[in-house]
């Protein structure tokens, strides 16, 4: 889906869709209050946000298990599988599954460690546990009752905040942002505070730990070049300013809804696009498991990484799992 304008901007449409938000969070706390969280063998790290759309989590979540790997941790990745098709518990095979089978996600994280792919997050757990993980890195799981967390963080993007400040679907939050902020330990900050998150953080008496996106030194050498960038997901907006931050020269700029599958005339049109304007076609890693094997030469990935202010933050966070073992 899109996120539509008024998240944002607020109005009288989101006004009245604000009933409906007040049943989406009364639906929430309901399930929650009667959930039996069950406790995984391993410890569960939770990457989540309160918002619906794009806020960082799978590049830190990435991120999270690159630094417990440094650690000399076996990691598991687990994820729903978002858009695919597959219930789970599944490990991931790039070789052998798709976007439409376990989600853009799941194969991106197979390219780091082993990942799974399951609706019922808390048979993944065990599934993962089984086959050897020590540590299991859990993607979008904040509002999931069901499986219970040894450190949740919650990612925010500085430069879009909570939105409006109303609930699904008069705005973009998933949950309350006090109820959400008292579940977790951290919050992981995505750039400049624009919108007043660490205000609410300070509230909640939780610690904000800066980070950014950026890209690979690979990508860097993109400046200058003139690209025609696409993508599909959560807010396409970042990715293009990035481009222009990175000082590529952007002819022209296709956004699409989050997870969108693309259709060989929507790729082949953008191509010919590029040659006419001698630039060259630019996505996000995840858009491009989402094109048809064949199509993937044709469009080139920007890879990004994930920047901490301040690492000693997030490595003290990740060694209190494993105090004492």
């Amino acid at each position: 889906m899109r996120a539509p304008e008024f998240w944002y901007d607020g109005g009288l449409f989101s006004s009245l869709l604000s009933p409906l938000g007040w049943g989406y969070a009364a639906a929430g706390r309901i399930r929650r209050l009667f959930a039996n969280p069950r406790h995984a063998s391993v410890p569960v790290v939770c990457v989540g946000n309160l918002v619906a759309g794009g806020a960082g989590k799978t590049p830190v979540a990435m991120a999270l298990g690159n630094r417990l790997a440094k650690m000399g941790r076996r990691i598991h990745f687990l994820c729903r599988g978002y858009g695919g098709r597959v219930r789970g518990p599944l490990a991931v095979d790039r070789r052998r599954h798709d976007h439409s089978a376990v989600g853009d996600e799941a194969l991106l994280f197979a390219e780091h460690a082993p990942t799974w792919v399951a609706r019922d997050r808390s048979a993944g757990a065990d599934a993962a546990a089984n086959a050897g993980a020590e540590v299991i890195v859990l993607d979008d799981g904040l509002q999931n009752p069901y499986l219970a967390k040894d450190l949740s963080l919650v990612v925010v993007d500085g430069s879009t905040g909570f939105g409006n400040g109303r609930l699904i679907p008069a705005g973009p939050l998933r949950e309350r942002v006090s109820a959400g902020l008292e579940r977790s330990q951290a919050m992981i900050l995505m750039g400049g505070d624009t919108h007043g998150a660490i205000r609410s953080a300070v509230e909640a008496g939780v610690p904000v730990i800066h980070a950014a996106l950026s890209p690979t030194v690979e990508s860097s050498g993109l400046r200058g070049q003139a690209v025609l960038p696409f993508a599909g997901i959560g807010n396409p907006k970042k990715f293009f300013a990035m481009l222009d931050e990175m000082g590529c020269r952007v002819v022209a700029r296709h956004g699409f809804p989050d997870h969108h599958r693309y259709h060989p005339d929507e790729i082949m049109k953008m191509v010919d696009e590029a040659q006419a304007r001698n630039a060259l076609l630019v996505t996000t890693e995840k858009d491009i498991v989402r094109l048809p094997r064949e199509a993937r030469p044709l469009a080139h990935a920007v890879r990004i990484r994930v920047v901490w202010q301040d690492p000693s933050q997030i490595d003290e966070l990740l060694g209190r799992l494993f105090a004492g073992s």
